[in-house]
Protein backbone atom coordinates (compact mmCIF):
# COMPACT_ATOMS: atom_id res chain seq x y z
CA UNK A 1 0.00 0.00 0.00
CA UNK A 2 1.12 3.53 -0.91
CA UNK A 3 1.19 5.96 1.66
CA UNK A 4 0.42 9.65 0.36
CA UNK A 5 3.27 12.07 0.35
CA UNK A 6 1.81 14.87 3.05
CA UNK A 7 0.67 17.79 1.85
CA UNK A 8 3.55 20.24 2.40
CA UNK A 9 5.70 17.57 0.46
CA UNK A 10 3.99 17.99 -2.05
CA UNK A 11 3.47 21.71 -2.52
CA UNK A 12 7.24 21.58 -2.39
CA UNK A 13 7.72 19.10 -4.96
CA UNK A 14 5.37 21.08 -7.41
CA UNK A 15 7.23 24.28 -6.86
CA UNK A 16 10.92 22.27 -7.01
CA UNK A 17 9.42 21.32 -10.48
CA UNK A 18 8.47 24.76 -11.26
CA UNK A 19 12.06 26.30 -10.51
CA UNK A 20 13.58 23.58 -12.31
CA UNK A 21 11.17 24.23 -15.40
CA UNK A 22 11.88 27.58 -14.66
CA UNK A 23 15.64 27.22 -15.13
CA UNK A 24 15.55 25.37 -17.72
CA UNK A 25 13.86 27.69 -20.37
CA UNK A 26 15.32 30.93 -19.16
CA UNK A 27 18.86 29.12 -20.06
CA UNK A 28 17.34 28.51 -23.31
CA UNK A 29 16.45 32.10 -23.74
CA UNK A 30 19.85 32.97 -22.09
CA UNK A 31 21.43 31.26 -24.46
CA UNK A 32 19.50 32.44 -27.76
CA UNK A 33 20.03 35.66 -26.34
CA UNK A 34 23.91 35.63 -26.05
CA UNK A 35 23.96 33.66 -29.40
CA UNK A 36 22.43 36.96 -30.99
CA UNK A 37 25.16 38.78 -28.98
CA UNK A 38 28.07 36.96 -30.60
CA UNK A 39 26.34 37.31 -33.80
CA UNK A 40 26.00 41.36 -33.62
CA UNK A 41 28.60 41.97 -32.58
CA UNK A 42 30.65 39.90 -35.53
CA UNK A 43 28.07 42.19 -37.43
CA UNK A 44 26.09 39.56 -38.93
CA UNK A 45 22.88 41.23 -37.88
CA UNK A 46 20.35 39.37 -39.91
CA UNK A 47 21.45 36.14 -37.42
CA UNK A 48 21.49 38.68 -33.96
CA UNK A 49 17.46 39.34 -35.14
CA UNK A 50 16.46 36.18 -35.53
CA UNK A 51 17.96 34.96 -32.47
CA UNK A 52 16.44 37.49 -30.66
CA UNK A 53 13.11 37.15 -32.26
CA UNK A 54 12.93 33.70 -31.54
CA UNK A 55 13.60 34.49 -27.36
CA UNK A 56 10.70 36.94 -27.84
CA UNK A 57 8.06 33.85 -29.41
CA UNK A 58 9.89 31.72 -27.31
CA UNK A 59 10.01 33.41 -24.03
CA UNK A 60 7.96 36.33 -23.94
CA UNK A 61 8.08 36.93 -20.01
CA UNK A 62 11.68 36.23 -19.94
CA UNK A 63 14.07 39.04 -18.16
CA UNK A 64 15.90 38.48 -21.77
CA UNK A 65 12.87 39.82 -23.80
CA UNK A 66 13.21 42.62 -21.89
CA UNK A 67 17.04 42.67 -23.70
CA UNK A 68 16.17 41.32 -27.06
CA UNK A 69 13.27 43.82 -27.47
CA UNK A 70 15.40 46.81 -26.73
CA UNK A 71 18.34 45.50 -28.98
CA UNK A 72 16.13 45.27 -31.91
CA UNK A 73 14.85 48.77 -31.39
CA UNK A 74 17.99 49.95 -31.11
CA UNK A 75 19.49 48.31 -33.86
CA UNK A 76 16.63 49.65 -35.88
CA UNK A 77 16.88 53.09 -34.75
CA UNK A 78 20.84 53.13 -35.62
CA UNK A 79 19.94 52.36 -38.75
CA UNK A 80 17.98 55.49 -39.07
CA UNK A 81 14.62 53.21 -39.07
CA UNK A 82 12.83 55.34 -36.10
CA UNK A 83 9.63 53.87 -37.36
CA UNK A 84 10.25 50.25 -36.61
CA UNK A 85 11.80 51.23 -33.29
CA UNK A 86 9.59 53.14 -31.43
CA UNK A 87 6.83 50.50 -31.43
CA UNK A 88 9.41 47.63 -29.83
CA UNK A 89 10.04 50.66 -27.52
CA UNK A 90 6.09 50.75 -26.57
CA UNK A 91 6.36 46.85 -26.60
CA UNK A 92 9.02 47.03 -23.82
CA UNK A 93 7.26 49.73 -21.70
CA UNK A 94 4.38 48.24 -21.55
CA UNK A 95 5.41 44.58 -20.85
CA UNK A 96 8.73 44.58 -18.88
CA UNK A 97 8.20 48.65 -17.22
CA UNK A 98 9.77 47.09 -14.12
CA UNK A 99 13.10 46.09 -16.53
CA UNK A 100 15.77 48.59 -16.43
CA UNK A 101 15.51 47.97 -19.89
CA UNK A 102 12.47 49.52 -20.15
CA UNK A 103 14.36 52.92 -18.83
CA UNK A 104 17.24 52.10 -21.28
CA UNK A 105 14.22 52.00 -24.07
CA UNK A 106 12.50 55.16 -22.54
CA UNK A 107 16.11 57.17 -22.85
CA UNK A 108 16.16 55.73 -26.91
CA UNK A 109 12.91 56.88 -27.84
CA UNK A 110 13.12 60.73 -25.81
CA UNK A 111 16.49 60.85 -28.15
CA UNK A 112 14.92 59.57 -31.51
CA UNK A 113 11.54 62.22 -30.96
CA UNK A 114 14.13 64.46 -30.17
CA UNK A 115 15.98 64.03 -33.32
CA UNK A 116 12.62 64.30 -35.22
CA UNK A 117 11.69 67.72 -33.48
CA UNK A 118 11.80 70.81 -35.75
CA UNK A 119 11.68 73.59 -32.95
CA UNK A 120 11.82 73.71 -29.65
CA UNK A 121 8.29 73.50 -29.04
CA UNK A 122 8.37 69.66 -30.32
CA UNK A 123 10.85 68.66 -27.48
CA UNK A 124 7.97 68.08 -24.75
CA UNK A 125 7.29 64.33 -25.51
CA UNK A 126 11.00 63.64 -25.58
CA UNK A 127 11.77 65.75 -22.42
CA UNK A 128 8.93 63.25 -20.41
CA UNK A 129 10.46 60.62 -21.47
CA UNK A 130 13.82 61.46 -19.77
CA UNK A 131 11.73 62.78 -16.50
CA UNK A 132 10.70 58.97 -16.64
CA UNK A 133 14.07 57.75 -16.87
CA UNK A 134 14.99 59.94 -13.74
CA UNK A 135 11.98 59.02 -11.72
CA UNK A 136 11.52 55.39 -12.66
CA UNK A 137 15.25 53.89 -12.75
CA UNK A 138 17.14 56.84 -10.80
CA UNK A 139 20.42 54.59 -10.52
CA UNK A 140 20.62 53.58 -14.32
CA UNK A 141 23.96 53.65 -16.03
CA UNK A 142 22.52 55.97 -18.27
CA UNK A 143 20.87 58.05 -15.84
CA UNK A 144 23.73 60.48 -16.62
CA UNK A 145 22.87 60.80 -20.25
CA UNK A 146 18.93 61.49 -19.52
CA UNK A 147 20.45 64.56 -17.38
CA UNK A 148 22.69 65.44 -19.91
CA UNK A 149 19.62 65.32 -22.85
CA UNK A 150 17.33 67.01 -20.62
CA UNK A 151 20.08 69.72 -20.18
CA UNK A 152 20.21 70.38 -24.26
CA UNK A 153 16.54 70.51 -24.21
CA UNK A 154 16.20 73.13 -21.53
CA UNK A 155 19.11 75.07 -23.46
CA UNK A 156 16.94 75.03 -26.87
CA UNK A 157 13.74 76.27 -25.04
CA UNK A 158 16.22 79.17 -23.41
CA UNK A 159 15.76 78.33 -19.68
CA UNK A 160 19.46 78.38 -18.97
CA UNK A 161 19.05 77.74 -15.25
CA UNK A 162 17.15 74.60 -15.79
CA UNK A 163 19.96 73.51 -18.42
CA UNK A 164 23.15 73.76 -16.29
CA UNK A 165 21.58 72.20 -13.23
CA UNK A 166 21.03 69.01 -15.70
CA UNK A 167 24.52 69.66 -16.91
CA UNK A 168 25.88 69.62 -13.60
CA UNK A 169 24.48 66.83 -12.43
CA UNK A 170 25.40 64.56 -15.43
CA UNK A 171 29.05 66.00 -14.71
CA UNK A 172 28.71 64.64 -10.87
CA UNK A 173 27.24 61.44 -11.95
CA UNK A 174 29.85 60.38 -14.36
CA UNK A 175 32.84 63.15 -14.40
CA UNK A 176 35.26 60.87 -17.09
CA UNK A 177 32.93 59.26 -19.16
CA UNK A 178 31.99 60.66 -23.04
CA UNK A 179 28.36 61.52 -21.46
CA UNK A 180 29.72 63.74 -18.46
CA UNK A 181 32.80 65.30 -20.01
CA UNK A 182 29.52 66.69 -22.84
CA UNK A 183 27.92 68.07 -20.14
CA UNK A 184 30.73 69.48 -18.50
CA UNK A 185 32.07 71.64 -21.91
CA UNK A 186 27.99 72.28 -21.92
CA UNK A 187 27.58 73.35 -18.87
CA UNK A 188 30.98 75.87 -19.34
CA UNK A 189 29.06 77.31 -22.03
CA UNK A 190 26.09 78.21 -20.85
CA UNK A 191 28.49 80.00 -17.92
CA UNK A 192 29.35 81.98 -20.17
CA UNK A 193 25.68 82.44 -21.47
CA UNK A 194 25.07 83.82 -18.08
CA UNK A 195 27.99 86.38 -17.97
CA UNK A 196 30.14 83.91 -15.27
CA UNK A 197 33.28 83.92 -17.17
CA UNK A 198 35.66 82.79 -14.87
CA UNK A 199 32.85 80.04 -14.00
CA UNK A 200 33.49 79.17 -17.73
CA UNK A 201 36.72 78.92 -18.28
CA UNK A 202 37.12 76.38 -14.42
CA UNK A 203 34.77 74.17 -15.96
CA UNK A 204 36.16 73.85 -19.78
CA UNK A 205 39.82 73.30 -17.84
CA UNK A 206 38.21 70.84 -15.54
CA UNK A 207 37.32 68.80 -19.09
CA UNK A 208 40.79 68.80 -19.82
CA UNK A 209 42.05 67.31 -16.27
CA UNK A 210 39.45 64.33 -16.64
CA UNK A 211 39.77 63.93 -20.63
CA UNK A 212 43.17 64.25 -21.42
CA UNK A 213 44.41 63.01 -24.79
CA UNK A 214 40.59 63.26 -25.91
CA UNK A 215 38.64 65.11 -28.55
CA UNK A 216 36.79 66.69 -25.76
CA UNK A 217 39.61 67.68 -24.54
CA UNK A 218 40.86 69.58 -27.20
CA UNK A 219 37.78 71.02 -27.94
CA UNK A 220 38.18 72.22 -24.26
CA UNK A 221 41.16 73.25 -25.18
CA UNK A 222 40.41 75.65 -28.12
CA UNK A 223 37.92 77.20 -25.99
CA UNK A 224 39.64 78.39 -23.20
CA UNK A 225 42.78 79.35 -25.36
CA UNK A 226 40.47 81.69 -27.53
CA UNK A 227 38.72 83.60 -24.43
CA UNK A 228 41.74 84.00 -22.81
CA UNK A 229 43.14 85.77 -25.87
CA UNK A 230 39.88 87.62 -26.72
CA UNK A 231 38.22 88.28 -23.30
CA UNK A 232 41.25 88.38 -20.82
CA UNK A 233 44.28 89.42 -22.70
CA UNK A 234 43.17 91.66 -25.43
CA UNK A 235 46.55 92.60 -26.95
CA UNK A 236 46.14 95.01 -30.27
CA UNK A 237 45.41 93.04 -32.98
CA UNK A 238 48.61 93.01 -35.49
CA UNK A 239 49.10 91.19 -39.00
CA UNK A 240 50.53 88.09 -40.16
CA UNK A 241 50.61 89.07 -43.58
CA UNK A 242 49.81 86.83 -46.44
CA UNK A 243 48.08 83.42 -45.23
CA UNK A 244 48.76 80.56 -45.35
CA UNK A 245 52.29 80.34 -45.55
CA UNK A 246 52.51 83.67 -46.76
CA UNK A 247 51.04 82.98 -49.97
CA UNK A 248 50.36 85.69 -52.64
CA UNK A 249 48.05 85.76 -55.57
CA UNK A 250 46.46 82.31 -55.48
CA UNK A 251 42.92 82.73 -55.23
CA UNK A 252 40.76 83.80 -57.87
CA UNK A 253 39.04 87.15 -56.30
CA UNK A 254 37.75 86.10 -53.29
CA UNK A 255 34.61 87.89 -51.87
CA UNK A 256 32.45 85.25 -49.42
CA UNK A 257 34.22 83.50 -46.23
CA UNK A 258 32.86 80.74 -44.10
CA UNK A 259 33.30 78.54 -41.34
CA UNK A 260 31.92 75.02 -41.01
CA UNK A 261 30.62 73.33 -37.79
CA UNK A 262 34.04 71.49 -37.36
CA UNK A 263 36.01 74.70 -38.33
CA UNK A 264 36.25 73.94 -42.36
CA UNK A 265 36.90 77.28 -44.14
CA UNK A 266 35.12 77.97 -47.70
CA UNK A 267 36.17 80.54 -50.05
CA UNK A 268 33.88 81.60 -52.56
CA UNK A 269 35.98 83.29 -55.49
CA UNK A 270 34.22 85.45 -57.84
CA UNK A 271 35.96 84.88 -60.97
CA UNK A 272 34.87 80.63 -60.82
CA UNK A 273 31.52 81.30 -59.35
CA UNK A 274 31.80 78.41 -56.69
CA UNK A 275 33.65 77.55 -53.30
CA UNK A 276 36.35 75.96 -52.36
CA UNK A 277 37.55 74.37 -49.38
CA UNK A 278 40.86 75.09 -47.69
CA UNK A 279 42.32 71.98 -46.70
CA UNK A 280 45.88 72.23 -45.48
CA UNK A 281 47.37 74.78 -48.28
CA UNK A 282 45.07 73.20 -50.97
CA UNK A 283 41.49 74.12 -52.35
CA UNK A 284 39.20 71.53 -53.20
CA UNK A 285 36.31 72.99 -55.15
CA UNK A 286 33.25 72.49 -52.97
CA UNK A 287 29.14 73.00 -53.46
CA UNK A 288 27.21 74.42 -56.03
CA UNK A 289 27.82 76.76 -59.20
CA UNK A 290 26.42 80.25 -58.93
CA UNK A 291 27.10 83.61 -60.15
CA UNK A 292 27.64 86.31 -58.28
CA UNK A 293 26.69 84.97 -54.86
CA UNK A 294 25.83 87.55 -52.04
CA UNK A 295 26.47 85.28 -48.72
CA UNK A 296 27.35 82.15 -48.24
CA UNK A 297 26.51 79.10 -45.38
CA UNK A 298 27.84 76.14 -44.61
CA UNK A 299 25.14 73.41 -44.95
CA UNK A 300 24.40 70.26 -42.62
CA UNK A 301 26.11 67.92 -45.24
CA UNK A 302 29.47 70.37 -44.87
CA UNK A 303 29.42 71.82 -47.99
CA UNK A 304 29.09 74.91 -48.68
CA UNK A 305 25.06 76.93 -50.21
CA UNK A 306 25.15 79.93 -52.35
CA UNK A 307 22.33 82.75 -51.92
CA UNK A 308 21.94 85.00 -54.74
CA UNK A 309 19.93 87.81 -55.14
CA UNK A 310 16.10 86.97 -55.59
CA UNK A 311 16.90 83.34 -56.39
CA UNK A 312 16.34 80.11 -54.62
CA UNK A 313 19.32 79.08 -52.41
CA UNK A 314 22.05 76.71 -54.16
CA UNK A 315 23.14 73.35 -52.61
CA UNK A 316 23.85 70.21 -53.70
CA UNK A 317 20.99 68.77 -53.50
CA UNK A 318 19.18 71.15 -55.66
CA UNK A 319 17.35 74.62 -54.94
CA UNK A 320 16.02 75.14 -51.54
CA UNK A 321 13.11 77.09 -51.52
CA UNK A 322 11.25 79.44 -53.96
CA UNK A 323 12.88 83.13 -53.81
CA UNK A 324 15.65 84.56 -51.62
CA UNK A 325 16.19 87.72 -50.23
CA UNK A 326 16.27 90.94 -52.75
CA UNK A 327 19.44 92.30 -51.36
CA UNK A 328 20.74 89.14 -49.35
CA UNK A 329 23.04 90.47 -46.69
CA UNK A 330 24.09 87.74 -44.90
CA UNK A 331 22.76 84.27 -43.57
CA UNK A 332 23.46 80.74 -41.06
CA UNK A 333 21.56 77.59 -40.54
CA UNK A 334 20.68 77.14 -36.95
CA UNK A 335 20.62 73.48 -34.92
CA UNK A 336 17.06 72.96 -36.38
CA UNK A 337 18.31 73.30 -40.12
CA UNK A 338 16.30 76.72 -40.58
CA UNK A 339 18.04 79.18 -42.74
CA UNK A 340 18.14 82.73 -41.71
CA UNK A 341 18.74 84.99 -44.25
CA UNK A 342 18.77 89.12 -44.00
CA UNK A 343 17.70 91.43 -46.64
CA UNK A 344 19.42 94.94 -47.01
CA UNK A 345 16.49 96.46 -48.36
CA UNK A 346 13.47 95.09 -46.65
CA UNK A 347 12.72 95.73 -42.69
CA UNK A 348 12.81 91.63 -42.52
CA UNK A 349 14.42 88.12 -42.15
CA UNK A 350 14.04 85.37 -44.19
CA UNK A 351 13.48 81.86 -42.60
CA UNK A 352 13.73 78.93 -44.77
CA UNK A 353 12.82 75.06 -43.14
CA UNK A 354 14.24 72.24 -44.35
CA UNK A 355 11.29 71.55 -46.92
CA UNK A 356 11.84 74.71 -48.81
CA UNK A 357 8.86 76.55 -46.66
CA UNK A 358 9.52 79.63 -45.59
CA UNK A 359 8.62 82.25 -43.24
CA UNK A 360 9.10 86.04 -42.39
CA UNK A 361 10.16 87.95 -39.57
CA UNK A 362 9.98 91.75 -38.78
CA UNK A 363 13.52 93.23 -38.21
CA UNK A 364 15.92 96.17 -39.16
CA UNK A 365 17.06 96.37 -42.62
CA UNK A 366 20.55 94.19 -42.58
CA UNK A 367 23.55 94.49 -44.12
CA UNK A 368 24.94 91.08 -42.49
CA UNK A 369 23.87 88.42 -40.26
CA UNK A 370 25.47 86.23 -37.75
CA UNK A 371 24.72 83.64 -35.72
CA UNK A 372 25.23 83.34 -31.83
CA UNK A 373 25.48 80.74 -29.15
CA UNK A 374 21.62 79.64 -27.45
CA UNK A 375 19.78 80.26 -30.95
CA UNK A 376 20.49 84.32 -30.66
CA UNK A 377 21.55 86.49 -33.60
CA UNK A 378 23.15 89.39 -34.45
CA UNK A 379 22.31 91.74 -37.37
CA UNK A 380 24.34 94.97 -38.75
CA UNK A 381 21.65 97.89 -39.96
CA UNK A 382 23.38 100.52 -41.77
CA UNK A 383 20.61 102.19 -41.98
CA UNK A 384 20.17 103.16 -38.21
CA UNK A 385 24.04 102.04 -38.16
CA UNK A 386 23.72 99.70 -35.03
CA UNK A 387 24.31 95.85 -34.19
CA UNK A 388 21.06 94.52 -32.79
CA UNK A 389 21.08 91.25 -31.04
CA UNK A 390 18.04 89.14 -31.18
CA UNK A 391 16.98 86.06 -29.65
CA UNK A 392 16.02 82.85 -30.95
CA UNK A 393 12.40 83.93 -31.96
CA UNK A 394 13.97 87.22 -33.75
CA UNK A 395 13.15 89.27 -30.43
CA UNK A 396 15.11 92.59 -29.94
CA UNK A 397 17.78 92.07 -26.85
CA UNK A 398 20.39 94.62 -27.18
CA UNK A 399 21.48 97.40 -29.52
CA UNK A 400 24.82 98.37 -30.08
CA UNK A 401 25.59 101.48 -31.74
CA UNK A 402 28.30 101.21 -34.90
CA UNK A 403 30.86 103.78 -32.79
CA UNK A 404 30.13 102.63 -29.32
CA UNK A 405 33.68 102.41 -27.37
CA UNK A 406 35.81 102.96 -30.66
CA UNK A 407 38.04 106.01 -31.18
CA UNK A 408 35.05 107.21 -33.88
CA UNK A 409 32.13 106.23 -35.60
CA UNK A 410 31.95 104.01 -39.00
CA UNK A 411 28.88 104.00 -41.24
CA UNK A 412 29.07 100.43 -42.80
CA UNK A 413 29.60 96.94 -42.28
CA UNK A 414 30.86 95.28 -45.32
CA UNK A 415 31.19 91.99 -43.66
CA UNK A 416 30.42 90.40 -40.17
CA UNK A 417 30.94 87.31 -39.13
CA UNK A 418 30.92 85.30 -35.57
CA UNK A 419 32.61 82.16 -33.74
CA UNK A 420 30.71 79.34 -31.32
CA UNK A 421 32.09 80.99 -28.56
CA UNK A 422 29.91 84.18 -29.44
CA UNK A 423 32.87 86.91 -30.69
CA UNK A 424 31.80 89.01 -33.32
CA UNK A 425 33.74 90.34 -35.79
CA UNK A 426 33.38 92.87 -38.52
CA UNK A 427 35.17 94.67 -41.70
CA UNK A 428 33.72 98.17 -41.15
CA UNK A 429 34.35 101.20 -43.15
CA UNK A 430 33.41 104.82 -44.04
CA UNK A 431 33.91 107.55 -41.10
CA UNK A 432 36.40 107.89 -38.95
CA UNK A 433 37.30 104.25 -37.66
CA UNK A 434 38.06 101.67 -41.26
CA UNK A 435 39.39 98.70 -39.78
CA UNK A 436 38.44 95.32 -37.69
CA UNK A 437 36.01 95.49 -34.89
CA UNK A 438 35.91 92.44 -32.70
CA UNK A 439 32.90 92.47 -30.29
CA UNK A 440 31.76 89.76 -27.35
CA UNK A 441 28.80 88.07 -26.83
CA UNK A 442 27.32 90.91 -24.72
CA UNK A 443 28.04 93.50 -27.41
CA UNK A 444 31.25 95.34 -25.78
CA UNK A 445 34.50 96.10 -27.94
CA UNK A 446 37.11 93.60 -27.41
CA UNK A 447 39.35 94.50 -29.55
CA UNK A 448 39.91 96.70 -33.08
CA UNK A 449 42.51 97.73 -35.37
CA UNK A 450 42.20 100.58 -38.30
CA UNK A 451 44.21 99.80 -41.86
CA UNK A 452 46.61 102.18 -40.87
CA UNK A 453 47.34 100.90 -37.66
CA UNK A 454 48.10 97.08 -39.05
CA UNK A 455 49.67 98.38 -41.76
CA UNK A 456 47.64 96.40 -44.58
CA UNK A 457 45.82 97.95 -47.44
CA UNK A 458 43.75 96.01 -50.17
CA UNK A 459 39.67 95.68 -50.84
CA UNK A 460 38.90 93.50 -47.90
CA UNK A 461 35.32 92.14 -48.42
CA UNK A 462 34.90 88.74 -46.18
CA UNK A 463 35.69 87.80 -42.66
CA UNK A 464 36.21 84.65 -40.53
CA UNK A 465 37.19 83.62 -37.47
CA UNK A 466 39.39 80.72 -36.42
CA UNK A 467 39.63 78.53 -34.06
CA UNK A 468 43.07 79.29 -32.67
CA UNK A 469 41.75 83.37 -32.09
CA UNK A 470 42.71 84.07 -35.63
CA UNK A 471 40.62 86.28 -37.70
CA UNK A 472 40.89 86.28 -41.24
CA UNK A 473 40.20 88.58 -44.37
CA UNK A 474 39.69 88.42 -47.89
CA UNK A 475 41.39 90.10 -50.03
CA UNK A 476 39.68 90.27 -53.23
CA UNK A 477 42.10 92.86 -55.18
CA UNK A 478 45.29 91.46 -54.24
CA UNK A 479 43.57 87.37 -54.25
CA UNK A 480 45.18 86.42 -51.56
CA UNK A 481 44.01 85.86 -47.35
CA UNK A 482 45.40 87.92 -44.32
CA UNK A 483 45.27 86.42 -40.78
CA UNK A 484 45.16 89.04 -37.55
CA UNK A 485 46.24 87.79 -34.21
Amino acid sequence: MTLPFPRHATIASLWLAAAMAFAQEHGVAERLYLSGDRAYAARSFAEALESWNQVLQQEPRSPYAARALYRIARHHADEGRPQQALPLIEKLKSEHLSSPWAGEGMLLRGSLLAQAARRPQDLREAMGEYHRVLDLFPDLPSAPEAHARLGQAWKDQGSWGRALHHFLEASRLDPRSLVGLQATLQAAELLDLTGDLQGCLRMLQRVRDLGPGTALAEEAGWRLAVRIRHRLLRGPLRSEGPWPGGRTKWLKTPTLLATGPKGELFIYQDDLDRAAELRGDQLVPVGPTGRNAKAMVAGPAGSPWLVLSKQPVLRDEGVLGTAGPAAPGGAFMDRWGTLWLSDAKNPSLLLVAPDGSSRSIPSPTAVALAPLPGGAAVLASDSNRSLHFINAQGQPQLTVPYGKDLSGPFRSVLSLCSDPLGHIAAIVDGGDFEGVVLWGPDGQVLRSATWKSLGISGKFRAIALDRAGGILLADRSNDLLVRLI
